[in-house]
This record gives C-alpha cells, structure tokens and sequence, in this order.
C-alpha cells in the first residue's frame, strides 16, 4: 500500500495533542491589529480547539498525526 500523503497546509495550522484533540491558533490575528482593542488582542494569543465535526475533516488531511 503506497504512502499517504499530507496536507501541507493542514500540517502548519494545525497541531494533534498526546489526547487525539486538534489545537488551533486563534483566526483575526494576522494583520489590522492597530484598531482591535488591547483586551481582545490578549484574548486571541490563546489557541484553541477544533470542534468535534472539524476534527474528521482534518484528521484526513494528516494521516501521521501531524506534529
């Protein structure tokens, strides 16, 4: 059976926990940060998880488990 291969981009965005959960960065948090406030820029430095829907989708896109 041949090798799978990964989705690149898949592979930076996201990251598979020792638990099997997917973490993800926080989105709007890329550029225009001059006019989002101090306390919601704070907020979005945390990363979180994706939703249990999402999480098939990507587990397709890394079939090694990503890093």
């Amino acid at each position: 059976m041949p090798k799978l291969k990964t989705n690149k981009s898949a592979y930076k965005r996201f990251r598979v926990t020792k638990t099997g959960k997917i973490k993800k960065r926080s989105a709007r948090r890329g550029h225009v940060l001059s006019k989002k406030a101090r306390k919601r820029k704070r907020h979005l430095r945390k990363s979180g998880y994706l939703a249990n829907v999402e999480t098939k989708k990507i587990r397709r896109l890394l079939p090694y488990g990503g890093k």
